[in-house]
């Protein structure tokens, strides 16, 4: 048996064999199924796959993970039976009844939530108008929505960062909560069950969203294919949005800025630009200006030294991120980086400059560009020696004219 130095290159290696299409060695899987080795396993090997966006590798992913699963719950030992359910539930299929309640999935992630996830909402709101429908997930999420008197909250703590066993040990009370008599389940290609793998109730009244290989090979941002989803699966046209406003602050909840800005990355510094560009940046954009402050650490930090030097008309925003969408949705402008506050903005039909960076492959560039009825300028960091530059031209464009700035 090879011997295995570190997590990493374990996943690095099990990545290469999965993206060749050879099998994986199982010993391979050992190191990465320790504690130590969990986040190797998600950050390399799953993010790995899922991030190229090609259908052929979700049937990859599911072979992988189901033998993941099967090794640390002992209910869901039988991988082939586990890979069989898959198959089946990713075909699309329309739904022609009308449930005794609905029950949607949290893709965990902020922006998937708008992006992805308040579509599907939407659409169950219009399909079923008078159903109770319930939204699964953590509660950083559900203030996205939660001043949408129609839906209700049904809390499942998932923590992206937390160990192997921790992410799987949700999945008895997700189970016992959405097993309903009566009731649907839709998964937007949810972590709460692994992308699919972890069952929660009658596969007649599961619908999966495998937002990974939905559209093949075509270039459709993930906006565009669930509100097609959303129309072949149940009838109606829907659109993203958010509905945050009670979660805003006390002491700025009467300004009015013309420009929100993130630039937050999420635990990913591929995404940022290299200094001086936020600074710079921010000395350019239009005031006032609130700026997101962050989850803290480096990126507070980082927020904190650019504001400092960017003079005055600038405001840092300490709180919910449900409070800053609130505040992005009543701006004339949104900046920032590939994230949370892009698809906001997009969903609220609000002007927006995003700068792309540290994208895996084209097609997850064309997967998550933010997507949306108002002025969209997507900024490629791969193309464009002079970022700044390409940005100030984006917002001061004629493009940029309706902003009125």
């Amino acid at each position: 048996m090879e011997s295995i130095s570190t997590p990493d290159s374990a996943a690095r290696e099990l990545l290469d064999h999965c993206l060749a299409g050879r099998p994986w060695p199982e010993h391979l899987l050992d190191p990465l199924l320790a504690e130590s080795g969990n986040h190797a396993l998600f950050r390399i090997v799953v993010e790995g796959l899922c991030d190229l966006f090609e259908p052929r590798l979700c049937h990859v992913y599911a072979d992988l993970f189901a033998a993941v699963i099967a090794r640390r719950v002992p209910a869901l030992h039988n991988v082939e039976h586990m890979v069989e359910r898959y198959d089946r539930v990713r075909m699309p299929r329309k739904l022609d009844r009308e449930p005794a309640g609905v029950f949607i999935l949290s893709r965990v992630t902020l922006g998937a939530d708008v992006a992805v996830t308040s579509i599907l909402l939407d659409a169950a709101k219009r399909r079923f108008p008078d159903v109770p429908i319930w939204f699964v997930g953590p509660r950083k999420s559900w203030e996205l929505f939660a001043a949408d008197s129609r839906l209700q909250h049904l809390p499942i703590a998932y923590g992206r960062g937390a160990a192997l066993d921790d992410r799987l040990s949700i999945w008895p009370q997700l189970r016992d909560a959405v097993f309903q008599p009566g009731c649907i389940v839709i998964d937007p290609d949810s972590r709460l069950t692994q992308l699919g793998l972890l069952p929660l109730c009658r596969e007649e009244d599961y619908f999966f969203f495998e937002s990974r290989s939905y559209g093949g090979d075509g270039s459709e941002p993930l906006s565009t294919l669930a509100r097609r989803w959303a129309s072949e699966t149940l009838g109606v046209a829907a659109q993203p949005y958010v509905d945050a406003q009670p979660y805003i602050a006390t002491g700025l909840d009467a300004a009015e800025f013309a420009c929100t800005v993130s630039f937050g990355v999420g635990e990913n510094p591929g995404k940022r630009v290299a200094d001086p560009f936020e600074e710079e940046l921010l000395k350019r954009l239009p005031r006032p200006l609130l700026i997101d402050k962050g989850a803290g650490g480096e990126e507070a930090e980082r927020v904190e030294r650019a504001v400092q030097r960017a003079g005055r008309g600038v405001a840092m925003w300490d709180g919910s991120f449900a409070g800053f969408a609130a505040h992005i949705q009543r701006s004339r402008l949104y900046v920032g980086y590939d994230s949370a506050g892009g698809h906001v903005a997009a969903a609220c039909g609000v002007p927006l400059v995003s700068i792309f960076k540290g994208f895996a492959s084209e097609r997850m560039f064309q997967r998550w560009r933010p997507s949306g009825a108002g002025r969209i300028a997507v900024i490629r960091a791969d193309s464009e020696p002079d970022l700044l530059s390409a940005s100030l031209a984006a917002i001061h464009s004629p493009l940029a004219q309706v902003f009125d700035l």
